[in-house]
């Protein structure tokens, strides 16, 4: 073995001999050894710290006296290389430290079931702090732990547990702080955990099995830090939590809480962080003046209604970030709080909210970076100081009712700092001619939205090599779709050129490599549906007027699409079979309203997730393929054409859970039914009609026994339809005959014994086929009398 360096040597030798650091340290591969025979000379050694220090190898019996351990490994430190501990394990390492009070060894990778690491840990007694968060440990907890009488922290975060937390951890008097972050907990929570006097921090974060409710508390208790996001915990918020009077942060979103949130969670006087998002809480938002150091306020996806002009937002001087999105608030948006002078993100969008927005911030001291306001009523021109927020990086102002004339080369500038921006859906006015056109001082924006902003011309965004998101769609621009927005950036993601008035693609043009999601529909583009690029998940050129074909190496193209459309479009040839090759992901094809002939290829593949097919109203011909039966997913499939199906003979929809009529002018259009034919058969749920047509009868092979005489069910044993007339006894039997027999048991046994004897009378080789008990008007039938 090799020793350490001097210069690490040097910081152990500085140390008193009870206290070794050696924190964060850098140590090559063949430095990083850790007990050496040289710690013999520490044997009063209590407190040693090799956190995120490289060290490996084997913890000598010469340390006992440890009192703190801290092996803890930040993998973003080591590059992702965990440290295992196999050689010792965890029952070597412990087994002679009997006086160690602090035990840290967050990212070691222990690999030990929960009768094994508990069992190991539980001779510890004097153990304070248990520290092994994502050490690859498994449960369950082990009341073998309750031994550790003196513990005052638990943290196991990232562990697969996979089990109940155990109510003993109720009984340990010294709880201070636990933390079961993401550890596959199930059942119900013990609410006596809730009210241990000494508890300062419970945090049971992402364990969506994990049950529970709060207790009332009754008590000035000590807890400081409440965190149970990510669970199924349910029922109200007790009244009573004002009783938490230490109590910093409550982080109670994503759960199933209903109800009000009581009033008196504005007696919370060092309440800092406030999270009950993703809830179904109801009623209005209390009052937090009393709150004066609150600075997060989480509130969306709830039921929350009523107004919030009437608080005294100026009493919250330290607020920061409010987040009421997806509520049901109205009213008018209180200046007072938009003039916080804390205030960096504002979310107030999915609500109700209306008038004019007022309130002015200092706008030369202001911290906003994020004002989103979008989906609401809001109405009137848009604040004129919002262009002067030199720090705002986000705007979202969408689906409102602002008017007036935007001048992007003139307005959106001097925000140095936006990266998105979202101004669709209003009555504005969006300039992009004559100077307003002119960006080059336009701040690089990554998302930007002007979809429904009377644009006539594209924006010059050719300066905008950050861009990842663009839409300008439901504008009103014409002409050619210029060729440097297909690769105004790299970063290009999303471009939405629907709804416009464009006629061609401006040659030549590339499409950058990374373009997920184009979308061209309804536009008047003619010529060649455009290059497809490699990565794309969504692409949708429907209601054009390109008449190209389909290219036959599409699914070169289609590799990562769950969504292909060139609907009502005038594309012709037929339909590549590579295409079929393209389904392992793709969703959704819609090939409806083209001229495509030829058949459907008989190519899917087991792998098939295809949901939706469409494509009728092309001049297809042919069989549907029967290698469509592997596409198990299909939901949707449309093959109809213009034409009424002038061949159909055989209709069958039994076993299906069809309801409603079946349209007459579809019957009335199979004229193929009237043929002289063998037989014409219609199946409607249970029912089974059969028009006989033909001029001999026969037996159907799973009815007919086979006695040595000739297989063919169509040769032998003819009966002249001569003798009967089918005019007479179509048109009179179905009145007089067929309806009792659908509908009166007694006539249908009585005609049908009579119909077999004079059969039989005739015909007596019939008598002898009909050993096997089956009638023909049994067959007829379709079932058993």
């Amino acid at each position: 073995m090799s020793k350490p360096s001097a210069r690490h040597a040097a910081r152990i030798e500085e140390k008193p001999e009870f206290f070794i650091v050696c924190k964060d340290g850098k140590m090559g591969p063949k430095q990083g050894l850790l007990f050496l025979g040289w710690f013999d000379k520490f044997s009063n050694l209590s407190y040693l710290n090799l956190s995120n220090a490289g060290f490996t190898g084997k913890v000598p019996a010469e340390i006992s006296r440890l009192i703190t351990l801290n092996l803890s490994v930040n993998l973003f430190l080591r590059d992702g290389r965990p440290l295992k501990l196999e050689k010792p394990n965890l029952n070597m390492l412990v087994e002679n430290l009997t006086r160690l009070r602090s035990l840290h060894l967050d990212g070691v990778k222990i690999s030990a079931r929960g009768n094994e690491w508990c069992k190991w840990l539980s001779s510890l007694t004097n153990l304070e702090e248990l520290s092994m968060s994502n050490c690859n440990l498994s449960g369950p907890l082990e009341d073998s732990l309750q031994k550790l009488k003196n513990l005052s922290i638990i943290h196991l975060d990232r562990n697969n547990l996979s089990a109940v937390v155990p109510a003993f951890l109720a009984h340990l008097p010294n709880l201070t702080s636990l933390r079961l972050i993401s550890c596959g907990l199930h059942g119900q929570f013990p609410r006596e955990i809730l009210q241990v006097r000494m508890l300062q921090s419970l945090d049971v974060l992402d364990n969506e099995k994990l049950q529970g409710s709060l207790p009332e508390f009754h008590h000035n208790g000590s807890l400081q830090n409440l965190v149970l996001s990510g669970t199924k915990f349910s029922g109200s918020l007790p009244q009573s939590i004002d009783k938490l009077v230490n109590l910093t942060r409550l982080d109670l979103s994503h759960c199933n809480f209903s109800g009000a949130i009581p009033s008196s969670v504005s007696n919370l006087q060092q309440l800092v962080y406030l999270d009950l998002s993703f809830n179904n809480f109801t009623g209005q938002i209390p009052c937090f003046d009393l709150s004066k150091i609150l600075a997060h306020v989480y509130l969306s996806y709830n039921k929350l209604s009523g107004k919030i002009e009437s608080f005294k937002w100026e009493d919250l001087p330290n607020l920061t970030h409010i987040d009421l999105i997806h509520n049901s608030l109205n009213g008018n948006i209180p200046s007072s709080l938009v003039s916080l002078p804390s205030l960096k993100k504002i979310w107030l969008s999915n609500n109700q909210f209306d008038g004019e927005v007022t309130g002015v911030p200092k706008v030369r001291e202001s911290l906003f970076d994020t004002l989103d306001l979008s989906y609401n009523q809001l109405q009137g021109p848009i604040p004129v100081y919002v262009f002067e927020l030199r720090r705002l990086s986000v705007l979202v102002l969408s689906s409102n009712n602002f008017s007036g004339t935007i001048r992007p080369g003139d307005d959106i500038r001097k925000l140095v700092n936006l990266i998105y921006l979202d101004l669709s859906h209003n009555n504005l006015s969006v300039i992009a001619t004559g100077s307003y056109s002119v960006l080059s001082s336009f701040p690089k924006i990554i998302t930007l939205k002007l979809a429904s902003c009377k644009l006539n011309v594209f924006p010059d965004l050719k300066n905008q090599s950050r861009l990842a998101y663009l839409d300008l769609s439901q504008n009103q621009i014409s002409g050619e779709v210029p060729n440097w927005i297909w690769s105004v950036s790299d970063d290009l993601l999303h471009l939405n050129l629907s709804f416009n008035q464009l006629e061609g693609l401006q040659k030549p043009y590339q499409i950058v490599p990374n373009l997920s999601v184009i979308d061209l529909r309804f536009n008047r583009l003619t010529g060649h549906i455009p290059t497809l690029p490699l990565s794309a998940t969504y692409l949708d050129f429907s209601s054009n007027n390109f008449t190209s074909s389909l290219p036959s190496n599409i699914d070169d193209y289609l590799s990562y699409t769950i969504f292909f459309s060139v609907s009502s479009n005038g594309l012709t040839g037929a339909i590549p079979k590579s295409i079929c090759e393209a389904m392992d992901l793709l969703g959704v094809l819609n090939l409806r309203g083209n001229n495509l002939s030829g058949q459907i290829p008989n190519a899917f593949s087991r792998k098939c997730s295809i949901e939706t097919l469409d494509v009728n109203g092309n001049e297809l011909t042919g069989k549907i393929p029967i290698s469509l039966g592997r596409c198990r997913k299909l939901e949707v499939l449309n093959l109809a054409d213009r034409r009424p199906w002038p061949k159909l003979q055989i209709v069958d929809l039994v076993h299906n859970s069809f309801n409603g009529k079946l349209p007459n002018k579809f019957v009335a259009r199979w004229k193929a039914m009237e043929a002289y034919d063998d037989e014409a058969q219609l199946n409607v749920k249970h029912l089974q009609f059969e028009v006989l047509r033909f001029a001999g009868i026969y037996y159907p092979d799973d009815a007919t026994p086979n006695h040595g005489q000739d297989s063919n069910p169509r040769t032998g044993n003819h009966i002249n339809w001569n003798l009967i007339s089918v005019e007479i006894g179509f048109v009179f039997g179905l009145g007089v005959v067929i309806l009792p027999l659908m509908f009166w048991k007694g006539w249908r046994i009585w005609y049908f014994k009579r119909i077999d004897r004079l059969l039989f009378k005739f015909f007596p080789k019939l008598d002898h086929r009909n050993r096997n008990h089956r009638t023909i008007a049994q067959w007829i039938q379709g079932r058993r009398l």
